[in-house]
């Protein structure tokens, strides 16, 4: 049987609360190993979300850590739930070898996530692109070499927007600078194709897209893409993730993913309407064509 890890991002995220718990509750981790009959290691590890963490060890911690408030216990076991989560089950285990192991958390967030809230400054989202695009980004990234290594991320990326149109599609809520629809990634016409082909992605119920223009000047957003991901029932578990050349970075407690959500805010509300930005995805689509 092959190993299975929890997921790192809800397992670190469920680690920290843990902590925050524990730490209130004035106790250590020596206390808190006695609860779980185990070494202090163990408890360091559960916190560092190295290891998952079963049900009736968290049911135990929580009655340690005097865990009372219901809407907490809720909130921590939805975290246990969806950290462990096994790898692999799911469609992007076979392609461990080309996916980082940020990318792959990326993938199995939206695996269970029903939204995502998006700014970017210089792409088409993943979940919105061409075959064709996705490969000219691919190939420039110069992160995949060999054209097996090529063909099977551009598979991933396209793999990943079926989440768009399965039986429960996810929400997706993207703001573009209108760069991003000017850059000619991959040459005039596979632009013109990629922009007639987020235009019609823009027109199913759960997605909406809107252009944020160059005539809106500065704004608080400006600064980098990244992405807003939301869980069911619990709010709280909100993920963001910012976009880096050297790397992809989580960020998971609470008031910074708090800060995100109010730039995209500020993004969405200066960006055109859904019907604009359409007129104009259209209009600078008909520009590489000429």
């Amino acid at each position: 049987m092959p190993n299975v890890k929890p997921s790192t991002v809800l397992g670190r995220q469920l680690g920290d609360e843990l902590r925050r718990f524990r730490e209130a509750a004035g106790l250590t981790t020596a206390i808190a190993a006695e609860a779980l009959d185990c070494t202090k290691g163990k408890i360091s590890r559960i916190e560092n979300g190295h290891v998952p963490v079963r049900t009736p060890d968290l049911v135990a911690l929580m009655k340690a850590y005097g865990v009372t408030d219901q809407a907490a216990r809720e909130r921590l076991e939805a975290l246990a739930r969806r950290a462990n989560r096994r790898r692999r089950d799911g469609w992007w285990h076979q392609y461990a070898d080309v996916l980082s192991d940020t990318y792959r958390d990326q993938i199995e967030m939206e695996a269970i996530c029903d939204g995502i809230r998006t700014y970017q400054v210089q792409l088409i989202p993943g979940l919105l692109q061409t075959a064709e695009y996705g490969r000219a980004v691919t190939v420039a990234s110069r992160a995949w070499q060999t054209p097996q290594e090529i063909d099977q991320f551009v598979e991933v990326r396209l793999a990943r927007q079926r989440r768009l149109t399965d039986d429960a599609p996810m929400e997706l809520w993207a703001v573009l600078a209108e760069g991003v629809l000017r850059q000619r990634v991959g040459g005039a016409a596979v632009m013109h194709a990629q922009l007639e082909h987020l235009a019609v992605m823009a027109e199913l119920p759960n997605v909406t897209v809107q252009v944020l223009p160059f005539e809106r000047g500065a704004h608080s957003g400006m600064f980098g893409p990244y992405l807003l991901l939301s869980f069911p029932q619990v709010s709280s578990l909100d993920l963001a993730l910012s976009e880096t050349p050297t790397g992809n970075i989580w960020t998971e407690r609470e008031p910074e993913v708090a800060r995100y959500r109010a730039l995209f805010d500020d993004a969405r509300t200066a960006a055109l309407p859904q019907t604009e930005s359409l007129a104009l995805i259209h209009r600078i689509a008909k520009e590489h064509q000429q």
